[in-house]
C-alpha cells in the first residue's frame, strides 16, 4: 500500500509519463491493477496482488484518466460557462439581429467583438456553409486549444486568441499558404527566425505547435504595446504594422479603431476581424446550430521525450508501434522525418502510453539505424552531415539558361552536391524551381 501512494504522490508533484518512466528499469514482475480498492477487499487480498502496476501499465492508466478528463474539460466549457438559452433555434439570416447580438455580448473578452452588418454574414457563413470546416476546427480544438491557452495565458494575453489559427491554418500545423507561409500560426520565414523559430533543411519550428504559439504571442504582446488595443493587433497581425500605421494616416486625426480605418485596409484584412469574430461565435455556440465534432486519430493525452541522438521517425514509429502519420502529426516541426539531435537534443511527442516504451526501448530503436541513417551515418561525410543537419539552407530559384554548373559556381559547391541536397536524378531544372544550397 506504501508503494502505490508513493507513485501517486510522483504523479502529483511531476509529469505522470516521468513517475512511470522511473520505474521502467525494474525487473520486479507486477500483477494489474484492481479496480476494487475498498478496506475488505484490499484485507482479503495477498501482497503479490496488490503489486504495483508495471511502468507501461501505469501510462496506460494515466493517459485513460487525462484522456477522459480533456473530454469533461471539453463537454463543461459548453455546458457550465456558455450558459444558452435552449429555446432558441438555429440562427438563420432571418433571426432577429439583437439575438446574434446578446450572444456576442455574452463571450466576455477584452477583444471587441460588436454585431454589425459586416460581422453578420461571416457568422451566417461558419454557421451554414462552413459547418464541417467548424466539425473539423471543434475536433483539432480538444488536442491543440489546451496547447494554445497555455502559452496565451503564461504571456498575459486573452485567450480568445485561441481562435487565430483557426482562421489562419483551420488548426493544422503543417498548413503552408501559397506565399509560404507554415503553421497555426503562418509565419513567413523571416518573421519566424526573428521570434527565435529554427527553420532548417531539417527542422522547421514554425510547424511546431508550441514553439510557434510562444512566437506569436511575443508577437501579438509587442503589437498590443504599440497599438494599445486588441483588434488592431489582430489587424497587424494579418498585414503588417506599416499597411495599418498607413490606414491610420487616411483615415486623418480622428480615427482611434479598427472600425474607423476599416475601408482604407487592405480587403483581407478588412474580413479578418470579422473572421475572428464569425469563428468565436460559431465555436461557442456550435451546438445550437447542429454543428458537431468529426472524427480525429489525434490522442487526447501526450507526452514528450527528449533525445540527443539522430533518430528517424519510422525507426520510433516501426518499434513502438505507432502509425507514422500520427507520429509525423504530432511532430510536425521534423519535416523529413528526421530528428537530427547531434549537437543538442529535440523533443518528441509521443502518445503517452507510448513514453514508458520508448524509455525501455531505446536501444532497440537506435540497433535500427543503419536501416533509416545510413547516408548520415557514413565516417566519410560525417562533417558534411553535421552542415546539413544543423544549417540553414539557402533557396536559389532558377533563372532562364541556368544549369546546376553555373549555381554550383555562383555558391561554391560542386553539382553532385546540389544534386544530393534536392535528390535530383538528373541536371535537367526548370525555370523557377527551388534548390537548397547548404553552405
Amino acid at each position: 500500500m506504501k508503494r502505490y501512494l508513493y507513485i501517486v504522490s510522483a504523479a502529483l508533484f511531476c509529469a505522470p509519463a516521468f513517475a512511470g518512466a522511473a520505474f521502467a528499469t525494474s525487473t520486479r514482475s507486477v500483477a494489474p491493477i484492481f479496480p476494487d480498492r475498498s478496506p475488505d477487499a484490499l484485507h482479503s487480498r495477498t501482497a503479490s496482488e496488490l503489486a504495483m502496476p508495471s511502468p507501461e501499465e501505469l501510462d496506460s492508466l494515466v493517459m485513460l484518466m487525462r484522456g477522459d478528463n480533456s473530454r469533461r474539460a471539453f463537454d463543461r466549457f459548453f455546458d457550465d460557462f456558455r450558459r444558452i438559452d435552449p429555446s432558441t433555434e438555429n440562427l438563420t439570416s432571418d433571426t432577429p439581429d439583437s439575438v446574434y447580438k446578446s450572444r456576442l455580448a455574452a463571450i466576455l473578452s477584452p477583444i471587441g467583438m460588436p454585431w454589425n452588418e459586416i460581422v453578420k454574414p461571416f457568422v451566417i457563413s461558419y454557421t451554414t456553409n462552413r459547418r464541417t470546416t467548424m466539425g473539423n476546427v471543434l475536433a483539432r480544438s480538444r488536442f491543440y486549444f489546451p496547447i494554445i491557452e497555455n502559452e496565451l495565458a503564461a504571456a498575459g494575453l486573452p485567450l480568445e486568441f485561441r481562435m487565430l489559427p483557426v482562421i489562419e491554418s483551420a488548426l493544422v500545423p503543417s498548413a503552408r499558404s501559397h506565399m509560404g507561409a507554415m503553421g497555426l500560426w503562418q509565419f513567413m520565414l523571416p518573421t519566424g527566425r526573428e521570434y527565435g523559430l529554427e527553420v532548417t533543411t531539417f527542422v522547421d519550428e514554425r510547424c511546431d505547435p508550441v514553439a510557434s504559439t510562444r512566437a506569436a504571442c511575443k508577437y501579438l504582446a509587442r503589437l498590443y504595446r504599440i497599438y494599445g488595443d486588441w483588434t488592431l493587433v489582430l489587424a497587424a497581425y494579418n498585414c503588417g504594422p506599416g499597411n495599418v500605421n498607413r490606414a491610420f494616416k487616411r483615415a486623418g486625426e480622428g480615427a482611434k479603431t479598427y472600425w474607423d480605418i476599416y475601408e482604407f485596409l487592405p480587403t483581407e484584412t478588412r474580413n479578418y476581424v470579422p473572421l475572428f469574430i464569425a469563428s468565436t461565435y460559431a465555436y461557442n455556440y456550435h451546438q445550437l446550430h447542429g454543428i458537431s465534432l468529426t472524427s480525429s486519430t489525434l490522442p487526447l493525452a501526450v507526452d514528450t521525450v527528449a533525445v540527443s541522438r539522430l533518430v528517424h521517425l519510422d525507426q520510433i514509429a516501426t518499434t513502438l508501434d505507432i502509425p507514422i502519420e500520427m507520429l509525423r502529426t504530432l511532430n510536425p516541426q521534423y519535416i523529413k522525418d528526421i530528428v537530427p539531435a547531434l549537437d543538442k537534443t529535440y523533443p518528441i511527442v509521443l502518445p503517452l502510453d507510448r513514453t514508458t516504451h520508448f524509455v525501455g526501448r531505446e536501444e532497440e530503436i537506435h540497433a535500427k539505424d543503419s536501416l533509416y541513417l545510413a547516408e548520415y551515418l557514413n565516417p566519410a561525410n560525417i562533417d558534411e552531415t553535421k552542415a546539413v543537419l544543423t544549417n540553414s539552407a539557402t533557396i536559389h530559384r532558377v533563372q532562364k539558361d541556368e544549369t546546376l554548373g553555373h549555381i554550383g559556381l555562383k555558391y561554391g559547391v560542386g553539382v553532385s552536391q546540389i544534386k544530393r541536397w534536392n535528390n535530383l536524378k538528373s541536371d535537367r531544372l526548370s525555370i523557377g524551381q527551388r534548390l537548397e544550397i547548404l553552405k
